[in-house]
């Protein structure tokens, strides 16, 4: 069986994620900031260990909302890793990596700070039983009114609320873990499927990374 490898920048810092199964995960976190860049290939190339390239079946990748350079720069690595390696790709919200790390049965509210006092808002519904997290509301840029609004049009007693990690980089093992799902549901998503969120639509902001 191969592995699954999961990347998350898209915070000031760097997570880790390695797995052949949901019972033999591996991570590890680092807090760099802006060291992120500098040290991305180094900190993979000894994490993978002791697995090789050759080891992989997929790759998995926080795709934002989050800080655009590091946003872009795990995006733009599992892309290369994608194409290089000839694997599928699988972006995750950061927000369902969220949700994912909180599994509270039923609805569940996830949000994190944007600019000029705004905020990235998306709904996702964790079946407890199917062991399923699915998307009810996409993740979106909204006015913090706005926002509030907006979870009082679904179901507004029957939603929890969750709070942004604090630790964003911990969320890599959801990232993995929503991926795995994925794939082992059988999607296959090519490597230039790929694309960042930053609070826009993702093909507007990814232009740069493809060319």
């Amino acid at each position: 069986m191969k592995y699954g490898l999961a990347l998350h920048t898209s915070s000031p810092g760097l997570g880790l994620a390695i797995s052949r199964s949901n019972e033999d995960v591996r991570c590890q976190t680092w807090d760099l900031g802006r060291d992120t860049s500098n040290f991305l290939h180094p900190y993979l190339r000894d994490f993978l260990s002791p697995q090789t390239w050759q080891d992989l079946g997929w790759i998995a990748v926080a795709s934002g909302p989050g800080g655009f350079t590091g946003t872009r720069l795990g995006v733009v690595t599992a892309r290369t890793l994608g194409q290089q390696l000839d694997l599928p790709v699988f972006a995750i919200s950061s927000l369902a990596a969220i949700a994912w790390q909180s599994r509270a049965a039923g609805l569940l509210a996830v949000s994190m700070p944007a600019q000029r006092g705004e905020v990235f808002g998306s709904v996702y519904n964790w079946d407890a039983d199917a062991q399923l997290l699915t998307e009810v509301l996409p993740a979106t840029v909204f006015a913090a009114d706005d926002w509030d609004i907006r979870r009082a049009q679904i179901q507004p007693t029957q939603h929890q609320v969750i709070p942004q990690a604090a630790n964003l980089t911990d969320t890599v093992v959801g990232v993995l873990a929503l991926a795995r799902s994925a794939y082992d549901r059988g999607e296959r998503p090519h490597w230039s499927t790929a694309l960042p969120f930053y609070g826009q639509h993702p093909v507007i902001n990814s232009a740069a990374i493809v060319k």
